[in-house]
């Protein structure tokens, strides 16, 4: 699967805390990210991460054009409620294609866990059960 990492500034370092977390799992899987949190994940982790543009310059425009092409198969967007951004509207852009596409969206990290878990177990493999049949 390839699993998209997007967080806020003021999530990064949760979203680093998860990926140390379940460094395990995440690497048997393909990663991109947005700039600036592919490198901060990368270098904690070792993950091997696809790094995008930061952001608010277009990496999470870019990871939506990839969701649109069915080239992303999870979404984990660490987000921080209580500060409004100002690419709020390509962020309502991105979930909305989650939902067109019918990826998994994770935007908090206990949402995250369960995805985490069930891609562990197996219970995220719906498109490989599409396309064998």
């Amino acid at each position: 699967m390839t699993i998209a990492l997007i967080a806020h500034d003021a999530k990064k370092e949760l979203m680093v805390q998860f990926c140390i977390a379940y460094c395990g799992i995440l690497s048997h899987h393909t990663l991109v990210a947005t700039g600036t949190t592919g490198k901060t994940v990368s270098e904690a982790t070792g993950l091997k991460i696809n790094k995008f543009l930061a952001g608010s310059q277009g990496g999470s425009q870019q990871i939506a054009s990839r969701i649109g092409c069915d080239e992303i198969d999870m979404l984990l967007l660490f987000r921080d409620p209580l500060k409004p951004k100002p690419h709020e509207p390509d962020e309502a852009s991105l979930l909305r294609l989650c939902d067109v596409h019918n990826i998994p969206v994770a935007t908090n990290i206990a949402t995250a866990e369960m995805l985490i878990h069930g891609l562990e177990r197996g219970d995220l493999d719906w498109r490989e059960i599409v396309k064998n049949s």
